[in-house]
């Protein structure tokens, strides 16, 4: 397991912190027109390779809720979500919102329409990803014959999610609750994949989490369709059978395996980024933003 080391959330007057993840931290609000919501605030930490960095990224906190809530708006007449109010304290307006809590299913929903990282090493194992059995000869970077649902556990915090098959799920949450989260999930991506298509941007696989309200409706929750929960492809630069140019912290991945020096087996930290690196990786997020969605940021 890797040693996270995540920094200690930062006090905020009027609520009282619950949780710290790799990129957000939750806060439960004390009172107020709020009181008993909870308020998540995205960070500028990055992780890679379970291991949060020293360096954080400038603005990836702002850029990540601010698409969150673009794809929230578009999703709503698909699917809810647990954003309540975006009118957040002032120290962390911009990259904050006070969400509903919810019963979170411990289920990570990935949908996959193309063929790269965790599904690809499966494939290349068994010819199948989670339990899917896929066409022979597929490469790097392949688009799949259809979509397909590809979930996996959730992990403790420095550990691995893992992918699992959909029987698996089955067993762990139900069948109707299974059925409804492969069938939003696969909505969701086919809805998102046709609009970034239209901005020329691949969406390649997504995570999404969802919750369930106390009236058993099943909701979107965390973060929806950003380049941490997703692979963005530049649909130009698409093709098949090598690594894809993408919107997201692929910049930090290579420069860590390939010129930091720094040994991913070796249990040691990686070293901070350089300035280079951590400027390249925050203009690479504003990009996908503003392709996205047609705003400034």
């Amino acid at each position: 397991m890797a040693d996270l080391k995540i920094p200690e959330a930062p006090a905020i007057e009027g609520t009282t912190h619950v949780h710290s993840g790799k990129v957000r931290d939750l806060y439960r609000i004390d009172a107020g027109e709020h009181a008993g919501r909870l308020l998540m605030v995205a960070s500028d930490r990055i992780s890679a390779y379970d291991f949060v960095l020293d360096s954080t990224i400038p603005d990836k906190g702002e850029i990540l809720t601010r698409m969150s809530l673009w794809w929230f708006d578009r999703l709503a007449g698909l699917v809810g979500n647990h954003v309540v109010s975006t009118d957040v304290p002032a120290s962390v307006a911009g990259r904050a919102v006070i969400c509903e809590e919810l019963e979170m299913f411990p289920v990570e929903c990935v949908a996959r329409g193309y063929l790269t990282g965790s599904g690809l090493l499966d494939y290349h194992r068994t010819g199948a990803v989670c339990g899917i059995a896929l066409p022979a000869g597929l490469q790097d970077g392949s688009r799949l014959p259809e979509p397909i649902f590809t979930p996996a556990t959730k992990a403790e915090l420095g550990e691995h999610d893992e992918n699992v098959d959909y029987e698996s799920v089955v067993e762990t949450i139900g069948d109707d609750a299974a059925a409804e989260l492969r069938m939003l999930t696969m909505e969701v991506y086919g809805k998102a994949h046709a609009q970034a298509l239209e901005r020329g941007i691949i969406l390649a696989d997504t995570k999404l989490e969802f919750g369930r309200r106390v009236d058993g409706t099943t909701i979107l929750a965390d973060e929806v369709l950003t380049p941490d929960s997703s692979r963005f492809w530049p649909a130009a630069d698409w093709q098949p059978g090598r690594a894809q140019a993408s919107y997201d912290k692929q910049i930090v991945r290579d420069w860590l395996t390939e010129e930091s020096g720094w040994d991913r087996s070796s249990g040691e930290a990686p070293p901070p980024l350089p300035g280079a690196v951590v400027e390249r990786t925050r203009a690479r997020y504003v990009e996908a933003y503003e392709l996205l969605t047609g705003e400034s940021f």
